[in-house]
């Protein structure tokens, strides 16, 4: 059985204090993003922080993901990697990435991040014909109905080992609902179940944030 702890307004406020460190460009990046209409598009600094360990721990230097919005995860990643890493940054907005700009700009990183404005299908297809050299940590946190197509082309630019992380694979939890059969929610589940049985990977499904989906490429 899994067990989990309630999210108490309480511990919700203890999380807060003591779930990760930030720097003051990732502060006020959360800060700002969460007066935004679609606030909730961001990850959480707890999120933020598991990823960072992640990418140090690998050693990891190339970096892509696929949708940035105001910056979190593209400013997160760029400070968790050394002098040479390199954060690629998938996104349609060109209004909300102006915004991630300022982050990176004041955190100091930015010459770490290539930003690229596109279709992401299009914008990926175009990194597999131009042969990028292969990453070692991709994040997908994009349009949902897209995951599939999304993860597939990680896969091709990814290398042996390396990690793709898919984010929101709970949906707050309507995956788990026969009942709702929104195109979103049909989107992760059928994902969620090929990624369980798909023998190019390991996987682990962790109900962190709003559930972080982890799929190593075997060698």
């Amino acid at each position: 059985m899994i067990r989990t702890v309630p999210a108490s307004d309480a511990l919700v406020s203890y999380l807060s204090e003591v779930s990760a460190r930030e720097s003051r460009a990732q502060t006020l990046c959360r800060e700002d993003t969460a007066r935004l209409p679609n606030a909730g598009m961001q990850i959480g600094a707890d999120q933020g922080a598991v990823m960072a360990i992640i990418l140090r721990l690998m050693g990891a230097t190339r970096y892509l993901e696929i949708g940035t919005f105001t910056g979190y995860s593209a400013l997160t990643a760029a400070q968790a990697l050394p002098e040479n890493g390199r954060v690629v940054a998938i996104d349609a907005s060109e209004e909300y990435t102006n915004l991630a700009k300022r982050y990176w700009k004041m955190a100091g990183v930015e010459e770490k991040i290539d930003l690229r404005l596109g279709v992401a299908l299009d914008v990926l297809e175009a990194m597999i014909t131009s042969r990028e050299p292969l990453f070692d940590f991709i994040f997908i946190d994009a349009d949902k109905v897209n995951y599939d197509a999304y993860y597939e082309r990680a896969l091709t630019l990814l290398r042996p080992g390396g990690l793709v992380a898919l984010d929101n694979m709970l949906w707050s939890g309507t995956v788990a609902d026969a009942a709702s059969r929104d195109s979103n929610t049909i989107a992760l589940r059928t994902l969620s179940k090929k990624i369980y049985e798909d023998g190019r990977v390991e996987m682990a499904l962790a109900a962190l944030g709003d559930g972080l989906m982890l799929a190593r490429k075997n060698n």
